[in-house]
């Protein structure tokens, strides 16, 4: 199902590069879209009461009557995806045979979850449960549902609708293509149409999230270990059909940690993301802890962690100050009073 919340707050650019049919659409509402950065909801606020009157009088209408058409036009096409809009688990036993401490732990599409707890406390089976559609036949006798409702088998035994991507922290590539070519060659394997866009699009967003840039002709085997981190995620946000994503630990990636998350919520996937770092966890809609081999709480981010995440990000975005200094020989310098002051503040 597409959401209206987020047809109203992607970019009309993105939105025309997921949906390119409905740029011919926008122009015959005479829809403002010059500037193609700005969201619906922006060109809405833009305009006037008497433009509102002609062109766009309920956001929401207008919005709700571009889905009806983006379906229509997906299935003249035959282009239809498998969505998936939300994911629950269902409790099953720790490594005690004790039941799971929940009900039932849900995520929306759009959303993003942290899994947070010690090494060997079953992180990797929780995600296992989830590629697998876990339906009380694992060892943690858990069971899964897609869409509130029990999952279609082809989520197991269709090896083209993979449920879950995964980026892992260490990742070897063992061709050595230019990164443009290794990326077409992804796309073309998924019959990919505008081939060109998609390939220069996913690069450009993988030099958004990369600490240095990367030519496209760059071989993929010369990348350092951010800029294959880059370029995966953002291959996986764009190109990957998986509604799923598991990151571990994407704070070792030494890329835009923000940035990445942005995008792939963006593209509106499920993101659950591995992590001991308090700022991804803070970012975070929810955080799952596991201990045990079983899931114990399920924690909302309130607004007083959300205020915590602000002041962190100054902390941390001081020493990345101090990091790229480091990088390029020079001195470094103890807090200003002005760095001394946005802590305190």
């Amino acid at each position: 199902m597409i959401k209206r919340n987020y047809i109203k707050n992607i970019s009309v650019k993105n939105l025309i590069n997921k949906y390119p049919f409905i740029e011919s659409y926008l122009e015959e509402q005479d829809l403002p879209i010059k500037n193609k950065d700005k969201t619906l909801t922006e060109i809405y606020q833009n305009l006037s009461l008497e433009e509102r009157e002609e062109i766009m009088y309920d956001l929401d209408g207008f919005v709700d009557q571009l889905i009806a058409y983006i379906k229509n036009m997906e299935e003249f096409l035959g282009t239809t995806e498998d969505r998936v809009t939300s994911l629950t688990l269902l409790p099953g036993l720790n490594k005690e045979g004790k039941e799971e401490n929940f009900d039932e732990i849900t995520i929306e599409a759009g959303e993003i979850v942290s899994i947070v707890g010690p090494t060997g406390s079953g992180k990797s089976r929780l995600l296992a449960d989830i590629e697998w559609t876990a339906q009380g036949d694992t060892p943690t006798s858990r069971h899964t549902l897609i869409d509130g409702q029990v999952p279609d088998k082809k989520w197991r035994l269709s090896g083209n609708k993979k449920l879950v991507a995964q980026l892992s922290q260490n990742m070897n590539f063992v061709m050595d293509l230019s990164v443009k070519d290794f990326i077409r060659l992804h796309g073309e394997s998924r019959l990919v149409k505008n081939l060109d866009e998609i390939v220069a699009r996913i690069i450009q967003e993988a030099n958004e999230l990369a600490g240095e840039k990367f030519p496209a002709d760059a071989q993929i085997t010369s990348l350092s270990g951010g800029q294959s981190r880059a370029l995966m995620i953002a291959d996986t946000a764009i190109l990957s059909s998986s509604p799923i994503v598991l990151i571990d630990e994407i704070e070792n990636a030494g890329i835009d940690r923000e940035k990445a998350l942005d995008l792939l919520v963006g593209e509106d996937k499920i993101v659950l993301m591995a992590t001991h770092d308090p700022i991804l966890a803070l970012m975070a809609d929810k955080r799952i802890i596991i201990n045990n081999g079983g899931i114990v709480e399920q924690i909302e981010t309130t607004n007083e962690e959300k205020e915590l995440l602000k002041e962190l990000k100054v902390i941390d975005n001081k020493l990345y100050n101090y990091r790229e200094n480091l990088r390029y020989g020079k001195q470094l310098e103890r807090f200003s009073d002005s760095d001394k002051k946005a802590l305190i503040c």
